[in-house]
C-alpha cells in the first residue's frame, strides 16, 4: 500500500466537485465562485451534509451553510406565498403586553448576611420576583 487514503464521494457530489476543480483551474485564485456553482454546492450540502460537501469542494463551512439556508428558504417561500394568499386574518406584528395593574404596593427591606460576615441591605420598591432571585444568586455566589 502507498499509504494514501482514498475516499469515495457520492455520484451528485463528485461531478460538482469535478466542476469545482474545472472552474479552479481557469480561473485566479480569489476569484469570485458564480452563483450556478454555490447553487450546485448548495443542493449537494442538502443531500451529503455540509460539512462533508464543504471539506470535498474545499469551501467555507460556514459559506456553504448560509447558501444552504438561502436555498431552503427560497423553496420554503413559495409554499408561504400560496398560504397568504388564502386570506387567513392578519396577524399583528407587534403585540405589546401590559403587567397587570399591582393591587397595592409592593415594597420590602432584605437583609442579606452570607458565612464570610459579608451585609447586604436592599429597599425594593416594585421589582419583579426573578429580579430578586437574580440579585440574590449574585450575592451568595459572587464570580471568582
Amino acid at each position: 500500500m502507498d499509504g494514501s487514503k482514498t475516499h469515495t464521494l457520492p455520484a451528485g457530489l463528485e461531478d460538482v466537485r469535478r466542476r469545482f476543480e474545472r472552474w479552479r483551474q481557469a480561473h485566479q485564485t480569489r476569484s469570485r465562485i458564480p452563483d450556478s456553482l454555490w447553487v450546485a454546492a448548495a443542493r449537494a450540502a442538502s443531500r451529503c451534509g455540509i460539512h462533508r460537501t464543504s471539506r470535498a469542494l474545499r469551501l467555507d463551512y460556514y459559506a456553504l451553510k448560509e447558501r444552504v439556508e438561502q436555498q431552503s428558504a427560497a423553496i420554503a417561500a413559495p409554499a408561504t406565498m400560496a398560504v397568504a394568499n388564502q386570506r387567513l386574518p392578519s396577524v399583528p406584528a407587534f403585540l405589546e403586553l401590559v403587567p397587570p395593574a399591582s393591587i397595592g404596593s409592593c415594597e420590602c427591606t432584605l437583609e442579606l448576611e452570607n458565612a464570610a460576615g459579608a451585609k447586604m441591605r436592599v429597599h425594593l420598591k416594585h421589582i419583579a420576583m426573578p429580579d430578586l432571585a437574580a440579585l440574590s444568586r449574585s450575592f451568595w455566589n459572587p464570580a471568582t
